[in-house]
């Protein structure tokens, strides 16, 4: 089965294909590239279930009519925070989206916050998928810790900043197969 991702992003794409292949799934996740992009979509909800299908359903508006489209919304939830930055996670330093500056953000925020158990946090993913008959939402969510610096260069986002609760290493510093067995995308597929 063919499913095209409702994003631009090539970040999450490999991860998508990655977990996929890790999870034994047999279908084949191509790039919304491959049907003249992604349309525009503004991320009007308050929760990622609402903007995954807002995604997907755009997607799908201009795809083939028997194809399935997934789409994903994901983010951090910073409980100190309460919850932020959310849905909010790409944008929350302003537009246009900066990984940089919303980590330092949300860095300049936790400053004064030293104590782990009160910089306890998650990265939360839902995966809209619709097609012919469908229209489904699956969420997942990988538990940690925020750190007070960045470390490790691999990833996007905030993953320099999250450590799982399984892994001494960050998002950013896990190899892409550990990634794909622990991380919230991989347990919302």
């Amino acid at each position: 089965m063919n499913v095209y991702l409702a994003s631009g992003n090539e970040h999450k794409l490999r991860e998508l294909r990655a977990a996929l292949e890790k999870a034994g799934l047999s279908c084949r996740v191509l790039s919304a590239n491959e049907i003249g992009g992604m349309p525009e979509v503004d991320e009007t909800e308050d929760t990622f279930e609402a903007n995954a299908l807002l995604k997907a359903e755009a997607l799908r508006s201009v795809g083939p009519t028997y194809a399935f489209f997934l789409a994903d919304d994901s983010g951090i939830e910073i409980d100190f925070l309460g919850g932020r930055p959310g849905v909010r996670s790409a944008r929350y330093a302003g537009e246009p989206c900066d990984d940089e500056a919303n980590n330092d953000k949300v860095l300049a925020e936790m400053a004064e916050v030293a104590d782990p158990a009160k910089r306890r946090c998650r990265f939360r993913c839902v995966l809209a998928l619709v097609g012919p008959g469908l229209s489904e939402t699956f969420s997942g969510s990988c538990e940690g810790v925020l750190l007070h610096e960045l470390r490790g260069s691999g990833g996007f986002g905030y993953d320099p900043l999250f450590q799982p609760d399984e892994s001494p290493r960050t998002f950013a510093e896990i190899s892409s197969e550990e990634k794909a067995r622990i991380s919230h995308r991989a347990r919302a597929l």
